[in-house]
């Protein structure tokens, strides 16, 4: 059975049809023909489709594009503005943060969700003091970005990239 939803993506309202299975990395990709997401285990364990949606991070490939209908989606492609780089998409240039790419646009949404659950104060299992503000350590940074995997094993370098790109 198909439905028609409509997306706020990268700014710009999309409306299109949908079979109400489908899931809405599916939906961006084919869809819309949004690239930043990547499509890698389809199975909710590398983090390659991660998306901000609604400004919380969300891996696309699993959940249906149909419970996201009026949704804001920001993928990597739509922080920039205009030729000039978002101040995480630069870090992880300036750091090496990346080697063939392919989960680096999924890395830079998955940081910048990272960082505003931590401005907002939510702890996570590497948080010390659960009463106070979370530190931004670097065990912090690798157990907030662990849902995102790098086959190339830059993780050193996007853990510093995600430490300057919070400046």
């Amino acid at each position: 059975m198909d439905s028609e939803i409509q997306l706020r993506v990268d700014g710009r309202r999309k409306r299109l049809r949908v079979d109400t299975r489908m899931t809405l990395l599916d939906a961006l990709r084919d869809g819309i023909g949004a690239t930043a997401p990547k499509t890698g285990c389809d199975h909710g364990q590398c983090g390659s489709c991660t998306v901000l949606l609604d400004g919380r991070r969300v891996i696309t490939c699993l959940t249906f594009a149909v419970a996201h209908d009026g949704a804001d989606i920001t993928t990597a492609e739509g922080l920039a503005d205009g030729e000039w780089l978002h101040p995480m998409q630069r870090a992880f240039i300036e750091r090496d943060a990346f080697q063939c790419g392919f989960c680096t646009p999924g890395q830079v949404c998955s940081a910048l969700g990272m960082l505003a659950e931590v401005e907002a104060g939510h702890p996570s299992v590497a948080t010390d003091d659960l009463t106070g503000p979370v530190e931004l350590t670097d065990e912090e940074i690798r157990e907030r970005m662990s849902g995102n995997l790098c086959r190339c094993g830059a993780y050193v370098n996007i853990v510093d990239a995600v430490r300057d790109g919070a400046r």
